[in-house]
């Protein structure tokens, strides 16, 4: 089986702008496996489902004949066949003002500094068309925002995801924005995180560094893999040990969990709490890279509600730094801890 990729098809004559156009030739060894299976193996930059999904639509067809289309993803392939895959470019959605509240820490012409709350999306995306910090920033800040940045993320330099919470710097014009971008690109941006994590490091100082890119088999989650992705390096401090009735007198080895401090030398998906996770200290309350544990009974009631029914990670992004982009002004921001995080570390200290 082979592979070929091109850019995009820019024809005038397209109905719609493609993605990418792929055509695969099916090899000797691969006869009688099924389409949709082909080319999964064959484009691993599509999942299983996206392909069938494609194939269902009538985005593959013979690449010697492309009036003719295969629409059955269970199609049984034979060796010199070669298959043509146009994926479809995404639809630019013009998002639209909305009114929803947002704590402003700072606002001038160029920027404005946001304490995002937990569950906002940043900006639109599938499955999250509205109601997201773009949608307020182009009701708060105007017009003047939605040409900065690109059609879907106007203003947005960097994001935070959706279940965390904390400060986001956006920008309100392009200049703002590139010089923005600079410093993001340069890692000179100052950002540190809370996090309360299962267990407590062995060292309570220490650096993780590790590439991070797209897991090998769940693609909504990413990784530290050993070959590809993209450095990443975070620096942690643990701030408070949560010891647990069982692990009075000082001993770390049986801490229940721990508040600890990330700073990000670099800026990747999901950095802290891959990094985390991957050092045995996943996010308490996180659904991708933490396992769920019943919490032992030994715990108070509060603790074991607590840390058994947490509803999202618990990481806040509480000090951003950064250069102003027009004045070149130092300007840092704190937050404080958000009041569901409170609640967690006063249970935890119950414990």
């Amino acid at each position: 089986m082979s592979a070929r990729k091109s850019s995009a098809d820019k024809g005038p004559d397209k109905p719609a702008p493609l993605a990418s156009v792929s055509v695969v030739t099916v090899a000797p060894g691969d006869a009688g496996t099924r389409l949709d299976r082909l080319l999964a193996t064959a484009l691993p930059n599509l999942s299983r489902s996206r392909l069938k999904a494609l194939i269902l639509s009538g985005s593959v067809t013979r690449a010697v004949n492309q009036q003719e289309k295969l629409t059955d993803p269970a199609h049984r392939v034979k060796p010199g066949e070669a298959f043509r895959v146009e994926e479809p470019a995404a639809a630019d959605p013009v998002p639209r003002p909305q009114d929803i509240p947002l704590l402003v820490v700072y606002e001038d012409d160029d920027l404005i500094v946001i304490d995002k709350p937990a569950g906002l999306v940043v900006h639109p995306a599938a499955g999250n068309p509205d109601g997201t910090l773009v949608n307020a920033l182009l009701h708060h800040c105007g017009e003047s925002l939605s040409g900065i940045g690109g059609v879907r993320r106007p203003g947005i330099v960097h994001r935070i995801d959706k279940d965390t919470s904390g400060l986001m710097v956006a920008a309100k014009n392009d200049r703002a924005h590139r010089g923005l971008a600079a410093q993001f690109e340069a890692h000179s941006v100052e950002r540190a995180y809370l996090a309360v994590v299962r267990g407590a490091p062995r060292r309570l100082v220490g650096r993780i560094e590790g590439n991070i890119g797209r897991h090998p088999v769940n693609r909504k989650k990413m990784a530290v893999v050993e070959t590809g992705g993209k450095a990443a390096v975070t620096h942690y401090k643990t701030l408070e040990v949560f010891a647990g009735p069982a692990a009075k007198g000082g001993a770390r080895s049986g801490a229940l969990a721990a508040l600890v401090e990330c700073r990000l030398e670099t800026g990747r998906t999901h950095q802290v709490r891959v990094h985390m996770a991957s050092i045995g200290h996943p996010l308490i309350g996180d659904p991708l890279y933490g396992r769920a544990k019943t919490a032992p009974k030994r715990l108070s009631g509060e603790a074991r509600a607590a840390l058994g029914g947490f509803p999202r990670q618990a990481l806040h992004a509480y000090v951003l730094g950064f250069t102003h982009p027009i004045s070149q002004k130092p300007f840092k921001f704190s937050s404080k801890t958000p009041d569901d995080m409170e609640t967690l570390i006063s249970a935890l200290r119950g414990a």
